[in-house]
């Protein structure tokens, strides 16, 4: 079916480059693991394989998440948010135990925390590297 005449990807608000933020969460722990861009494809397949498909604006292509690395995304739920221009995922992470979503090796992309008084704060890394990327990405 072409994905053009589907109402529901009709109801998603595409920026003007096709694209739509989608935040992966875990499903069993409600952790915000990653985000990324999806156009109408990627969210057309991802609904059908039950697996997440992002597009990747650096090589403006579908990337299958874990094609690389083996951190598949299994998706539990697709939301979309009231203003219909933000995408949810409840997923499972697959791959190595606990689960890896981000490219530095870490559970989770949002590893960082501001730390101290708003003229002197810093970002701190507060989350351990569970996998070398090194090891990750050949």
């Amino acid at each position: 079916m072409n994905s053009a005449v589907l109402p529901w990807l009709e109801q998603v608000r595409w920026d003007h480059q096709g694209l739509v933020p989608a935040i992966a969460q875990e499903h069993a722990t409600g952790d915000v693991l990653m985000m990324a861009w999806m156009n109408r494809e990627a969210l057309l397949e991802t609904a059908r394989l039950g697996r997440v498909v992002y597009f990747s604006r650096s090589r403006q292509r579908l990337w299958r998440k874990g094609e690389e690395s083996g951190h598949v995304q299994q998706v539990h739920e697709i939301r979309l948010d009231c203003d219909h221009d933000v995408v949810l995922l409840k997923v499972t992470q697959l791959g190595h135990q606990p689960g890896i979503a981000c490219h530095t090796g870490r559970h989770a992309c949002f590893f960082q925390k501001l730390d101290g008084a708003p003229d002197a704060a810093q970002w701190l890394a507060v989350d351990p590297v569970l996998k070398d990327p090194e090891s990750i990405y050949k």
